[in-house]
């Protein structure tokens, strides 16, 4: 009996435990009361029947078709299991359908038929494709899956696709487009040695091809050797690809060659025959598990080569997720006829056009590396790259329109990439809206802690979007080497070090300043002279006399260490007397605001006036009409207490000199967001017409559990605290905030000091 390893083991548990496999079926309409299922199937469902008839394209209207995919096999060539039968490749195929819907939301059923003629599956497949929107085929041996697949799409007029061909055409595709890049080599030029005559060897070749390789500088060879013209045993499929050439082996293939593709077998590629390579020689070694030869071989004896393989724990994966599910995506919502090479090239130069672009925090973060830029270790973007739905499928959509294949075209191509991240639980319009605005005006915003990586990963990519111009404080020679050891492109910011002898001229007037403002309040010139070595007292004192517009800290420092400087220098603006906080909860339904989470700890009626109309003007600022709840646990009366009387006397206020506000309580927060519940039994609220998108606490204590609640158990996203109120734009980062937390206090930072 064979002993599992670990990854065995856990597989099984992973794919048995629970709900067995790895997929369900769940609806999207509502099922809960008798109307819910006579309209879901008898005798409602005859309606939507009747006009499908009428017209077959209505079918895309009224039915999931159109974002329905078949993931269909026979089981005959699986993974590099080989022909291990139909049942048995079950479990790929459900995995191929979480793929489809983790990445770009295209919804899957696999099927698993148990047919290996020709005819018999490609007359089955096309008997029930009416079901679908696209068929991605999977796992079928060659030669057979070219004549499936070529006839298959002929006799249809919905995307068909072999994945095991073209995905990994189309990915390599990408790389060789960024290898030539760095190698300043041309396509048209190179010799380009395949180690493999299957499936995949023959869709990359042609899809090189069209990409501008010169079929004669292609020698491609199988398990017998090179496919050379006075070979006998070929099928027409390799009789493509046979070239006038002495060579029979690879070793000699190699002599001169640029490029080496491996679609073979393990260890097929001799270290020693990469000498016979031209210089900055391109190595995909894509057998699996075990590549035709391992990296660190490779860079052994060559370190000018560009190396991919097909496994995660090297550089440069070729891995068929970046392809499939964008493709299909974009295919399906122009209603594509076909996957051509025009769209399937689309892909290929959107995949290695993102790859030039600057790496998000959470992508390095998601692969344990620190930036991860273009150049030799990073040739193509990796799978959990959030911006790849965004930047392939409007590709593919666009090259079906332009080839005349689309049926329905895409007229505005920004409310589609907000679909797009809309499905994936990317559509965060307020986020975007927010980092438009800083970038149509950016400030100068002074970094506080940028002796941390993650607040100079921040500056790099602020700088790089043009959403404000950073300026960073701390040990400059601390800054510099963390600059150069994460290779940050930081070139040109400006670096000031409040404790340096360059310094001291500002440090000294600083403190001055300090010194008048707070002589009455305890600080002495000696004590002011002390503060001014602090980040957290320069970085505001650089605002305050205007040489920054606005000031980031908090990091890695108590959120009352750090407001306490801003409310010393900068202090409240002359038409308040309070300073209040806010975050931003961003969820599906639309982001959230709630008010006071940070500053004040018991307010009163005034104050609670007050926080209530600063978190109004704030959400305006953010082109939102706000709606305000202010939060009890009683419903306008239902309960006596002190917390209830102040939120009603607070709102009686409101409603007699603010009429326009759109303001009520007090109020429990399951009505003040549930518009039935609140219509049903209180419909003389000011609320009843929408639920409220701004929520006023009552006291400290409720603001601040909420939100981190609901951050936590609920996973949203939330932006602040926006600190409203004060003279000047300070704003504090939460105690170890991510590198996109950051990014967005900055934006909100940006939008501040504009205002003021």
């Amino acid at each position: 009996m064979t002993t599992k390893t670990a990854l065995q083991k856990e597989a099984m548990a992973y794919h048995s435990e629970g709900r067995p496999g790895k997929i369900e079926v769940i609806p999207t309409k509502p099922y809960y009361t008798q109307r819910d299922l006579s309209l879901a199937y008898t005798p409602g469902v005859a309606t939507p029947c009747l006009e499908i008839e009428k017209n077959l394209d209505d079918v895309y209207k009224y039915t999931a078709k159109g974002n329905l995919v078949a993931v269909i096999s026979n089981g005959t060539a699986v993974l590099g299991l080989g022909d291990i039968g139909a049942m048995a490749g079950k479990p790929v195929m459900e995995g191929k359908g979480l793929l489809f819907k983790v990445f770009a939301d295209v919804d899957v059923f696999d099927i698993e038929i148990d047919i290996k003629d020709p005819q018999k599956l490609i007359d089955t497949i096309i008997a029930i494709a009416p079901t679908f929107g696209g068929i991605n085929l999977e796992d079928i041996k060659a030669p057979e899956c070219f004549e499936i697949e070529i006839k298959v799409q002929e006799a249809l007029d919905i995307p068909v696709m072999h994945d095991d061909q073209h995905g990994t055409a189309i990915i390599t595709s990408a790389g060789l487009i960024n290898a030539l890049v760095i190698n300043g080599k041309k396509i048209e030029d190179i010799k380009i040695v395949v180690s493999g005559a299957g499936a995949s060897a023959i869709s990359c070749t042609k899809l090189y091809i069209a990409m501008g390789a010169k079929p004669e500088n292609i020698i491609m060879l199988d398990s017998k050797g090179v496919l050379h013209k006075g070979r006998t045993d070929l099928n027409p499929v390799k009789q493509q690809f046979v070239v006038d050439t002495k060579c029979r082996t690879l070793e000699e293939a190699l002599d001169g060659a640029d490029m080496f593709l491996g679609l073979s077998v393990a260890d097929a590629l001799k270290k020693e025959w990469l000498h016979k390579m031209n210089p900055n020689p391109i190595i995909f070694s894509l057998a699996n598990p075990v590549p035709e030869i391992m990296p660190e071989d490779a860079w052994s004896v060559r370190d000018d080569l560009i190396m991919a393989t097909g496994r995660s724990d090297y550089p440069n994966q070729i891995n068929n997720v970046l392809g499939f599910p964008f493709i299909f995506r974009g295919a399906m919502d122009v209603r594509s006829t076909k996957i051509n090479d025009e769209m399937k090239l689309a892909a290929a130069y959107a995949l290695a056009e993102l790859a030039k672009l600057p790496v998000p925090d959470e992508v390095n973060l998601a692969y344990k590396t620190s930036n991860m830029r273009f150049g030799r270790d990073y040739i193509i973007p990796k799978p959990m790259d959030a911006r790849l739905i965004e930047h392939v499928a409007p590709a593919v959509a666009k090259a079906a329109m332009d080839s005349g294949v689309a049926r329905k075209p895409i007229t505005n191509w920004d409310t589609y990439k907000e679909e797009l991240r809309r499905r994936m639980g990317l559509g965060d319009p307020i986020k975007r809206y927010i980092r438009g605005k800083a970038k149509a005006d950016p400030r100068k915003v002074v970094f506080a802690e940028a002796e941390n990586y993650k607040i100079l990963k921040a500056a790099e990519l602020v700088k790089d979007e043009g959403m404000a111009i950073p300026i960073l404080l701390g040990n400059k020679e601390t800054i510099t080497d963390l600059i150069r050891q994460y290779e940050l492109e930081l070139e040109n910011v400006e670096i000031i070090d409040p404790k340096s002898s360059e310094e001291e001229k500002r440090r000294s007037e600083f403190a001055e300043l300090l010194y008048d403002k707070r002589k009455r309040r305890g600080v002495t010139m000696n004590s002011a002279n002390d503060m001014m070595m602090h980040r957290n007292y320069f970085g505001p004192m650089l605002v305050e006399t205007g040489y920054a517009d606005a000031v980031i800290s908090g990091l890695t420092r108590n959120y009352p260490d750090t407001i306490k400087p801003a409310l010393q220098i900068i202090g409240k603006r002359e038409d308040t007397r309070v300073i209040s906080g806010m975050y931003m909860i961003l969820t599906k339904k639309g982001p959230f605001f709630f008010a006071d989470t940070t500053v004040n700890m018991n307010p009163d009626e005034d104050t609670l006036v007050e926080i209530t109309l600063q978190a109004a003007e704030k959400v305006k600022e953010f082109n939102i009409t706000p709606r305000i709840a202010l939060l009890s646990y009683s419903n306008f009366g239902s309960n006596e207490g002190r917390i209830p009387l102040l939120v009603r006397n607070t709102v009686a206020k409101l409603h007699k000199n603010y009429p326009d506000l759109v303001v009520d309580g007090d109020i429990q927060g399951n009505f003040a967001l549930n518009n039935e519940m609140l219509k049903e039994n209180f419909p003389f609220s000011k609320l009843v017409n929408g639920p409220a998108n701004t929520l006023i606490f009552p006291y400290l204590t409720a603001g601040n559990v909420a939100y981190k609640l609901i951050q936590e158990m609920a996973g949203f996203e939330a932006i602040g605290p926006i600190l409203m109120g004060l003279n000047k734009s300070v704003h504090i980062l939460q105690l170890g905030s991510s590198v996109s937390e950051i990014v967005n206090m900055v934006a909100i930072a940006v939008i501040d000091a504009q205002k003021k």
